[in-house]
C-alpha cells in the first residue's frame, strides 16, 4: 500500500482523536446537542481510520495457496465496514440526538466554549483535509474532484477525503446551529443542527458504501486503462483482432487483465508463444496498476477458442 495513503490515514486519525476529546468536553460543559453529535462524529472517524489501517495491513499480505491473487481486495471490505459505522454510529445517533433535543430543548450554557472548540476543530480538520486533497489530486491530477473520487480505487484516500469533507460541513452546521440557538434564545436550532449533521453523515456513508460495494463485487478497470490495453494490443502487427477484454481490480493498485486475441494465421505455435510473452510485458509496462495478465489465443472471432498456452 502506498506510503501516501498511510500518511493520509495517520494524519486523519491523530487529528480526529484530538478533536473528539475537546468536543465531548465542550458538550459536557455547555449541554450542546450539536457539539455532542460532533463528538460522536469525530469518535466514529477515529475508529474508522484505525479500521482502514487494519485493512491496509491485511490487504498487503502476499499471495498464498488459498489466495493466489493476494489479499488486496480485503481493503474494500474494511472500507465498507467504515461506511456502515458512519451510517449507524455517526448519522443515526446524531439524528436521534437531534430529535431528542427538538422534543426537549435545553438552553446552551457558556457558548464561547463551543465556539472556541469548533474554531480549533475547523483548523485541524482543514489541515487534515488539505493532506487528503493533495493526495487525491496527486493520484488524479486531470479530473474534477467529483470525477477523481469516482475514479479513485483506494479507499484509504477517497474514504478519508469524504470523511474530512463531511467533518468540515458538520462543523460549519454546528457553528451556525449553536450561534442561532444562543443569540436567538431558541435551543431548537441546536437540535436542528444535530439532525443536519446526521444527514450529512448518512449521505457520506451511502456514497462510500456504493463505491466500495462496486469494488468488492469485481469492478472493472477505468475506461483509460481499457483504452491503453487496446492500443498496446492493436499496435502489434502480429495481432489480427482483439476479442473480449476482461479486467478486475484486485486491489487499489492491482488490476487483472484477461484478453482473447486472434493472431495472424501465418504465425507458428512458437511465434504465438513469443508474441504472448512480449505482449504481456508490454501491457504490464503500459500501466503500473496492471499486475496480472492472461492472454487467450483464438483462431478467429467466430470459432471456438483454442486451449490456453502455458
Amino acid at each position: 500500500m502506498a506510503s501516501g495513503s498511510k500518511r493520509v490515514v495517520y494524519a486523519a486519525m491523530i487529528g480526529n482523536l484530538a478533536i473528539a476529546v475537546t468536543k465531548f468536553a465542550a458538550a459536557a460543559w455547555t449541554g450542546s446537542s450539536a457539539m455532542l453529535s460532533e463528538g460522536i462524529h469525530s469518535t466514529v472517524d477515529t475508529s474508522n481510520q484505525a479500521i482502514l489501517l487494519l485493512g491496509m495491513k491485511r490487504a498487503s499480505r502476499p499471495p498464498d495457496d488459498r489466495h493466489p491473487f493476494g489479499y488486496g481486495m480485503e481493503i474494500y471490505f474494511w472500507a465498507f465496514v467504515v461506511a456502515l459505522l458512519i451510517f449507524a454510529l455517526g448519522g443515526s445517533v446524531s439524528i436521534y440526538e437531534g430529535i431528542h433535543r427538538l422534543l426537549e430543548p435545553e438552553p446552551i450554557h457558556q457558548p464561547w466554549i463551543n465556539f472556541l472548540v469548533l474554531g480549533i476543530a475547523i483548523v485541524i480538520e482543514g489541515f487534515v483535509f488539505r493532506i487528503a486533497w493533495k493526495e487525491l489530486r496527486h493520484r488524479q491530477p486531470n479530473r474534477s474532484i467529483w470525477r477523481a473520487l469516482r475514479a479513485s480505487k483506494d479507499p484509504s484516500v477517497f474514504a478519508i477525503f469524504c470523511e474530512d469533507f463531511a467533518a468540515l460541513a458538520g462543523l460549519t452546521v454546528a457553528l451556525v446551529g449553536v450561534a442561532l440557538a444562543y443569540y436567538l434564545q431558541m435551543p431548537v436550532f441546536d437540535g436542528i443542527a444535530s439532525i443536519l449533521i446526521g444527514a450529512i453523515l448518512v449521505a457520506t456513508a451511502v456514497f462510500l458504501a456504493r463505491e466500495t460495494l462496486s469494488l468488492m463485487t469485481g469492478e472493472s478497470a477505468s475506461a483509460g486503462v481499457l483504452k491503453d490495453v487496446d492500443e498496446v494490443l492493436s499496435a502489434d502487427d502480429r495481432v489480427n483482432h482483439v476479442g473480449e477484454v476482461l479486467t478486475m481490480h484486485l486491489g487499489p493498485r492491482e488490476i487483472l487483465v484477461a484478453v482473447s486475441i486472434d493472431f495472424r494465421e501465418t504465425l507458428s505455435g512458437e511465434e504465438v508463444e513469443t508474441t504472448m510473452r512480449e505482449l504481456t510485458r508490454a501491457l504490464e509496462a503500459s500501466r503500473d496498476e496492471i499486475s496480472r495478465v492472461f492472454l487467450r489465443p483464438i483462431r478467429s472471432q467466430s470459432e471456438t477458442p483454442t486451449p490456453v498456452l502455458p
